[in-house]
């Protein structure tokens, strides 16, 4: 198929594409555990055969990002090294390693009645994946969704639509080398943005949209799905500098929780600092961070500039940062409640009742201690990848690995057993 598809063909495209999905989804239900492990296992190896041509793809993205005129750290999301594209074989292979989700019995209990019950993991069935940029969300969420059962179909980035290709082709090898059906991954052969707006409303062909990217995405799809949706919202992340913060421990957490990758969700975007440790070590934080090339917009330190409303309850997705005085945990937990988005924050301190009163009293979907909130990543979790970060309530929370892809249903076993 061709890089564009005129308007008039995308709901036909996207029909096909769903009636595909459904028909593998079917097929995948049943898969043994070893067939899904073979065909991730081999997406792996087509992935690191096919290096160079990645890499081709990736610098076609670059080139188109860069006359798109995107941030250097939008650009970063985009890159794809040496080094990432192992990252995705790695992940590709600890997706493969894992526990299989489908068919554990969750709960399983006998009632008087002489009935046994068994509830048990059952795939979801087709999912649809909305991304943008980050070309190696392509075989995470593949991988993902193919460990737990489920089709899938990928509609990423126009920034990283070539790549994506690339990646994808190495996914299907993997299928075609398992004998699982090619529909099993499916990509959006098309730029336009029509395509997302039929997924939206494919009631009956796909059963869940996961959307991952920016505010502007999220929103379309929250505002506009038919489809149930599992949010992602923006990663709006807290870091809270407490007065009985270790001094060593918190310069490291916060530089590395703002500049290592600025451009992804887990990103620091705001630090609260006590009242206490303002003038000290908060400053002397602040002082590093600017140092380190970050546009910090304080309220009560010295900063960059000087702080405005609409500079707190940001996701700056760059070299940007918020700072602003609290009085305390509870001033921090207040800020946090206004203005996050229930994605990760985390609190720097060594006081125990401190500590565990930032974790009772907010309920975002990650809650860290003395740990950076770059962290907040399905791999670190230890769920090999992830395919997005949930900030909903309902059904998944937190990292969407394998398991969070699945439902459950129940089993009922009887002897002839009736109701009275």
């Amino acid at each position: 198929m061709s890089d564009q598809k005129e308007l008039g063909d995308v709901p036909q495209v996207m029909s096909e594409l769903g009636l595909a999905a459904r028909a593998a989804a079917a097929e995948l239900a049943f898969a043994p555990a070893g067939q899904k492990r073979a065909a991730i296992e081999a997406a792996a190896e087509a992935v690191l055969a096919a290096r160079k041509e990645i890499r081709a793809a990736n610098a076609e993205d670059l080139a188109y990002g860069k006359a798109k005129g995107l941030s250097s750290a939008m650009m970063d999301r985009l890159m794809l090294d040496e080094g990432r594209i192992g990252g995705i074989v790695a992940g590709l292979k600890a997706v493969a390693a894992q526990r299989d989700p489908v068919g554990e019995v969750i709960a399983a209990w006998d009632m008087p009645s002489g009935l046994h019950i068994e509830r048990v993991r059952t795939p979801l069935g087709v999912i649809g994946v909305i991304y943008e940029s980050r070309p190696n969300v392509t075989a995470d969420a593949g991988a993902l969704c193919l460990k737990a059962g489920n089709a899938v179909i990928l509609r990423g980035g126009s920034e990283s639509f070539h790549s994506s290709r690339a990646i994808h082709a190495c996914l299907v090898a993997g299928l075609n080398a398992a004998g699982l059906p090619q529909a099993a991954i499916q990509l959006v052969p098309t730029r336009d943005r029509a395509a997302v707006s039929e997924m939206l409303r494919m009631v009956g062909q796909i059963d869940v949209i996961v959307p991952r990217g920016g505010k502007g995405l999220v929103g379309l799809v929250q505002a506009e799905a038919r489809v149930p949706v599992f949010a992602h919202l923006e990663g709006i992340c807290h870091i809270y500098l407490d007065r009985d913060a270790d001094p060593e421990k918190a310069r490291r957490v916060v530089l590395n929780a703002k500049i290592r990758r600025p451009g992804i969700c887990g990103a620091a975007e705001c630090l609260l600092v006590h009242k206490d440790v303002a003038a000290t070590l908060g400053q002397e934080i602040v002082d590093a961070l600017v140092a380190a090339g970050v546009e910090v917009r304080a309220e009560g330190l010295r900063g960059s500039r000087s702080a405005e409303a609409d500079d707190f309850g940001r996701e700056f997705l760059d070299m940007v940062m918020a700072a602003k005085v609290v009085e305390d945990v509870d001033g921090a937990i207040a800020h946090i409640r206004s203005y996050g988005s229930q994605h990760t924050e985390a609190i720097l301190t060594e006081n125990e009742a401190t500590a565990r009163r930032f974790f009772e009293r907010l309920d975002s979907a990650i809650l860290m201690r003395n740990a950076s909130t770059q962290f907040a990543d399905g791999g670190e979790f230890g769920m090999g990848a992830e395919i997005g970060i949930a900030t909903g309530k309902l059904h998944a929370r937190g990292p969407v690995g394998a398991e969070q892809l699945t439902s459950f249903k129940y089993l009922v076993t009887g002897d002839g057993t009736i109701r009275p």
